[in-house]
């Protein structure tokens, strides 16, 4: 028996560079799609307003996508709210608990830097957060050799089952796919007929 669908999304780090980058237009084309239904929870230390936060989103998304559906975008930021607060303060995730009072299935995205991945968790984890199907997404570099991995999902398993934890690293494939893309363009034999 999997985890019940996420009915809530909580971003850690969302006024990043990462998310400029890259949340923000993915979040974008989900709405686009048609294939986003959950209420946003942005996370970060800037002492930002709700309304920063959307605006800095639409310039984000506009930066990336060139032009953008300004209907789809304001139903995107419309999904959005926002608390600011210190990752490693307690405080911050009872605002964040009292925000998701009624989500069962909540999904916590990590675009934070790594050293704070133990710290996010066990506060997710001391304000009860971590219950039921909630689930935990971790971004960026999961350690940096095999037994700093290992050492990172020893303190994790400590806080939290595995079918919780999800990780992703958008650069694991990024040199083998450039590499496959050279070797078929640069190959006269592997280049269409």
């Amino acid at each position: 028996m999997g985890l019940q669908t996420s009915d809530q999304l909580v971003i850690f780090g969302i006024t990043g560079d990462l998310a400029k980058k890259m949340t923000f237009p993915s979040l974008y084309n989900l709405e686009k799609r048609g294939l986003l239904s959950t209420p946003i929870l942005g996370v970060a230390f800037d002492d930002w307003t709700v309304d920063q936060l959307r605006t800095h989103g639409k310039e984000s998304i506009a930066h990336i996508e060139g032009s953008i559906d300004e209907a789809v975008a304001d139903r995107l930021m419309a999904r959005f709210s926002y608390v600011h607060g210190d990752f490693s303060d307690p405080s911050l995730y009872s605002t964040v608990a009292a925000k998701l009072a009624e989500a069962k299935a909540p999904t916590f995205y990590l675009e934070v830097p790594p050293g704070l991945f133990v710290t996010v968790a066990q506060q997710l984890a001391a304000a009860k957060l971590l219950e039921g199907d909630a689930r935990v997404v971790f971004e960026k570099p999961f350690g940096t050799s095999l037994a700093s991995a290992q050492d990172l999902n020893k303190q994790l398993h400590a806080i939290m089952r595995e079918d919780q934890i999800f990780r992703i690293d958008h650069y694991l494939g990024k040199q083998p796919i450039q590499d496959l893309i050279y070797l078929r363009f640069a190959n006269t034999l592997l280049q269409k007929v």
